[in-house]
């Protein structure tokens, strides 16, 4: 049997996961998050098909979702991590600028980490990976380890969602004041 590993991939269920959660959460009238579509150019075409078969990114893209909670702009990007190390190669510069400038403006920016092999999500305020962004910057570890995460801000399952950020969120807001 043929085995399937794509970095394309990667993140897949996770982002699932994360849509569907939307979903509920927009049914409930709690939030209107939407997935960014990744910029891309086509470079060839299936005349028949008309579907893509080759392109290339436009631009680096900022996050994955964007949108408001209960009038609070929101923005976000999900990571999957299958070991209790989470690189920070993992984020990119561009993305760590765009959340900042995004809270400057009133919003709220996180990141959603999911440690597959121990099956737990996790919500990473922007706060706390500046904390382990600017360590890396300094000669430090250019990682974090889960032992070093806010033990609040692992997500309770069977909220009714499969990942409830919301939870995180008001954690998050709770912090700021």
């Amino acid at each position: 049997m043929a085995t399937w590993n794509s970095r394309g991939l990667r993140g897949s269920t996770l982002e699932e996961f994360i849509n569907r959660t939307n979903e509920k959460y927009l049914e409930n009238g709690l939030a209107l998050i939407q997935k960014v579509p990744t910029p891309i150019t086509p470079i060839n075409i299936d005349k028949e098909s008309r579907h893509i078969t080759l392109a290339y990114f436009d631009q680096k893209s900022t996050v994955d979702y964007i949108g408001a909670v209960q009038g609070i702009p929101v923005c976000f990007d999900a990571k999957e991590c299958r070991t209790d190390t989470f690189p920070l190669q993992n984020i990119h510069e561009h993305q760590v600028k765009f959340m900042e400038d995004f809270e400057k403006q009133g919003g709220v920016s996180f990141f959603l980490i999911s440690f597959t092999a121990r099956d737990e999500f996790y919500y990473l305020r922007l706060k706390k990976l500046k904390e382990f962004w600017l360590r890396a910057k300094e000669g430090g570890r250019k990682s974090f380890r889960y032992e070093e995460l806010e033990p609040d801000f692992f997500l309770e399952k069977g909220r009714g969602v499969l990942v409830p950020y919301l939870d995180g969120l008001q954690k998050d807001l709770l912090a700021r004041d």
